[in-house]
């Protein structure tokens, strides 16, 4: 089933066992880290605090740390269905006959339902706060490590739009805290938001900023979603949920927002303004430096009567923000293999928190592929950041690390198989020797022939044959074991 709104995934999280509800008081300030740090390295369940000290707002946090929570959130039952799904849409063909034509028009029915639907009041303007109130000083916002900066809003959706065509924009970006109506506005080089901000700026405009927290689980996962410029976020949550998001006007600012979502925080950022921002302790496992970032300023505060603060935390892997960047991985990984046909499997490990580490398997079909797919992924979107992408034949299971490593120690010449490059990486790889550039490594871990420099017959793999496995398998008990 498909979840309107937060309270609705709360509940099937509870019937199905996969929610803790916490009634004792517990502090926003390094403790709820704490907490959810463990229950997130045992594979625990989502926690719901019902008392936080400073807040009368319930928080819930850890409620996408898993994959069974995260199909869940996304309404299926398996990540790969999803990618199925947007599979079926992409290879979509032209009606052959009656049958056809009709089939067409039910899917372009279904596609024109998941645009996001005007209407005029929504549960989050069950409750308002103006200027007056104590606007963020209300919330359980976390400082989630010791040396962080400050409180960071963690599940923010960002909502802005571009002064040009009107398009919004739904992402997900860091959010300091500096005090009841200012915080930082983390946006990265290469995102959306950047983009919009620059074009404000080149205009000499204020930019209106609406942010949401909460909601239905699609609509988060959605902001998260590395899409294309200018494609709707909500289209990709009404698919998600087999409907359309509803959306709102806000109070303060001429900007649209899900009508569902627990909290809207509405306010501009002014283009000619700065302030430090960070550290914060991040997914890396390591702080992320403080550096100048725009501000943004609240002019508004809207929730639900029943509202409840979403958080996550960050840090050494796992932790939650690892089920959402795999249920990501299976969701995109059909329109890759559009781009790249020959591309059969993608993993990126969790330990590499997914911008470090690309493993690859490919039908390879002639000599130099496995370089051409290195040197194609890192002119693709996000892949661009990637900084090592190994690429393996297709009967390879890429989850399976022991034979992932056995094939790659085995099969690579250092001075044959390796390509190294520089371009952009990630702004959080602290490893770069200048920020957001630096040194990037492919590795050709497929089998080689004689034009890709391989001067002998390539091995044979060691297989059993099939008729003694069998035999082996059906004397099993036999033997004793």
């Amino acid at each position: 089933m498909s979840f309107k709104n937060l309270n609705q995934f709360i509940s099937a999280l509870e019937k199905t066992g996969e929610l803790r509800r916490v009634t004792a008081e517990v502090d926003p300030y390094l403790e709820i880290t704490e907490i959810a740090d463990r229950m997130s390295k045992m594979s625990g369940p989502a926690i719901l605090f019902e008392k936080t000290k400073g807040s009368s707002f319930p928080l819930l946090i850890n409620a996408f740390g898993s994959f069974r929570r995260m199909e869940m959130a996304l309404n299926c039952t398996s990540l790969d269905d999803i990618g199925k799904r947007i599979e079926s849409l992409i290879k979509m063909q032209p009606p052959s006959g009656l049958f056809e034509k009709i089939k067409l028009l039910l899917t372009l029915k279904e596609i024109a339902d998941f645009i996001p639907k005007k209407v005029k009041r929504g549960p989050c303007k069950e409750r308002v706060f103006d200027s007056e109130s104590a606007l963020l000083d209300m919330l359980p916002i976390l400082t989630c490590w010791p040396s962080d900066g400050g409180p960071f809003i963690t599940l923010p959706i960002v909502i802005t739009k571009d002064p040009d065509t009107g398009v919004h924009n739904y992402g997900m970006y860091r959010m300091h805290k500096y005090d009841k109506a200012t915080t930082g506005m983390h946006w990265q080089y290469n995102k959306d938001g950047t983009r919009h901000f620059d074009k404000y700026k080149n205009m000499g405009k204020r930019m209106e900023v609406a942010v949401a927290l909460g909601g239905s689980p699609a609509v988060t996962y959605a902001a998260s979603a590395p899409l294309p410029p200018d494609i709707d976020e909500l289209m990709l949550a009404g698919f998600l949920n087999s409907g359309p998001v509803e959306i709102v006007k806000c109070e303060t600012v001429d900007l649209y927002v899900p009508a569902e979502s627990d909290f809207i925080i509405e306010g501009y950022v002014d283009t000619n303004e700065e302030r430090m921002e960070g550290p914060f302790g991040d997914h890396t496992g390591f702080y992320s430096a403080a550096d100048m970032y725009p501000v943004f300023h609240v002019t508004c505060i809207t929730c639900r009567n029943d509202a409840v603060y979403p958080a996550t935390i960050v840090g050494k892997p796992p932790m939650e923000d690892c089920y959402m960047a795999k249920a990501t991985e299976r969701i995109f990984l059909p329109i890759i293999k559009m781009i790249l046909p020959e591309i059969k499997d993608i993993e990126l490990p969790i330990e590499g928190v997914f911008h470090n580490c690309a493993l690859v398997s490919i039908d390879k079909r002639y000599a130099g592929q496995a370089k051409k797919v290195i040197n194609a992924l890192w002119g693709l979107g996000q892949f661009s950041s990637t900084k090592f992408i190994a690429v393996f034949d297709k009967d390879i299971d890429l989850r399976d690390s022991g034979t992932v490593l056995w094939k790659l120690l085995n099969n690579v010449d250092p001075g044959r198989d390796l390509i190294f490059s520089q371009g952009p990486l990630d702004a959080l790889d602290h490893s770069a020797s200048y920020a957001n550039f630096g040194g990037k490594m492919g590795i050709d871990a497929t089998r080689k022939s004689r034009e890709e420099g391989m001067g002998r017959e390539w091995p044979e793999e060691i297989v059993m044959t099939p008729d003694v496995k069998a035999l082996v398998e059906r004397r099993w008990k036999e033997y004793g074991f």
